[in-house]
């Protein structure tokens, strides 16, 4: 039951329906998620280790803000290990999984604003480079990157270049251009990061 409100609650947080500032009231909680206030208190002990709650003295628990700090430490990650599976999917995609890109690159143009369209899109290069241990890394990374993802597709102004990215990154890996592919990449990122920053300061 802990895990389930956990999960619920982290959640929550990562697609900001609870957001940043936000005070985590318990007896709420516990009444919307039908439970009692333990798994509730043991959640939000969880979520306080994970950096995405803060316990004020004499206020209580609150999702915590969004800051540049937390962004860059995990996109500097996130950068490294998105070049090297741009580098492994270079050698190893299948002509099945260059259709799933564009498919998915196009879904993603379809429906713009959907953080889990673009996910979806990066899935694909992960599942090419057919190292299991590099993909589970990155899930777990995805999980902290949603709240800066939704932050960047809100911008409007950003989406012609991030489709113009996308496309250029199905060229390149199906055609196995491994420097130019992974310079990209590390530019997809980069342009990620500075468009979050302005909208954290």
């Amino acid at each position: 039951l802990r895990d389930v409100v956990f999960n619920t609650l982290r959640q929550a947080i990562l697609r900001g329906e609870l957001k940043p500032g936000e005070r985590l009231m318990e007896i709420q909680l516990a009444n919307k998620l039908g439970v009692s206030r333990t798994p509730i208190r043991e959640a939000i002990r969880k979520l306080e280790l994970e950096g995405l709650v803060l316990m004020i003295p004499r206020k209580g628990a609150e999702v915590a803000q969004i800051t540049e700090k937390n962004m860059q430490d995990v996109l500097e990650v996130r950068k490294a290990l998105e070049e090297l599976s741009v580098q492994l999917a270079c050698e190893r995609i299948t002509p099945e999984q260059v259709e799933e890109m564009k498919m998915a690159a196009e879904d993603f143009r379809k429906v713009l604003k959907s953080a889990e369209a673009d996910v979806k899109f990066h899935d694909i290069i992960f599942a090419a480079t057919n190292n299991q241990r590099l993909i589970t890394l990155l899930n777990n990374l995805r999980e902290q990157m949603y709240r800066f993802r939704v932050e960047y597709l809100k911008q409007k102004e950003c989406y012609p270049q991030l489709l113009e990215e996308h496309d250029k990154l199905i060229a390149l890996i199906s055609g196995g251009e491994v420097e130019e592919a992974c310079e990209l990449m590390g530019c997809h990122i980069d342009n990620q990061a500075s468009t979050v920053s302005d909208v954290i300061r």
